[in-house]
């Protein structure tokens, strides 16, 4: 079964509605990214219109703004500290926005949203 992000066919009172049309392939999601830690894999996926998107997988390289002198840094990611998405990410070393990671600058909080920009930025908190 496909992963479908249409009208519920229930109503707000809980009964069962009537569907007026079928789903239309607009409407199908996809499965999430889940970023993890480890060596750089992206996946290009087409989108609405002819579009791409560029998918992370994997990637242990984040961007780290400096926000005490506006300085950009690459560097490596050691692990994942805290995610308040879900508990369970933070034993599974899963990136996404609002990610806390410890890298070599500190703590940083991720900013960007991995699955979707193909990339991993963030501000160093410490």
């Amino acid at each position: 079964m496909a992963i479908w992000q249409g009208k519920s066919l229930r109503k707000s009172t809980g009964g069962r509605g009537k569907a007026n049309r079928n789903k239309r392939k607009i409407e199908f999601g996809r499965d999430p990214a889940e970023t993890k830690v480890g060596e750089r894999k992206i996946k290009n996926i087409r989108t609405k219109g002819g579009n791409r998107k560029m998918r992370l997988t994997n990637d242990n390289r984040i961007n780290v703004l400096d926000p005490k002198n506006n300085q950009v840094q690459v560097v490596e990611i050691m692990g994942v500290l805290e995610n308040t998405a879900n508990i369970q990410f933070v034993r599974r070393n899963i990136i996404n926005k609002g990610a806390m990671v410890e890298t070599n600058l500190g703590r940083v909080k991720v900013t960007s949203r991995p699955g979707q920009h193909g990339m991993v930025n963030g501000v160093l908190v410490e």
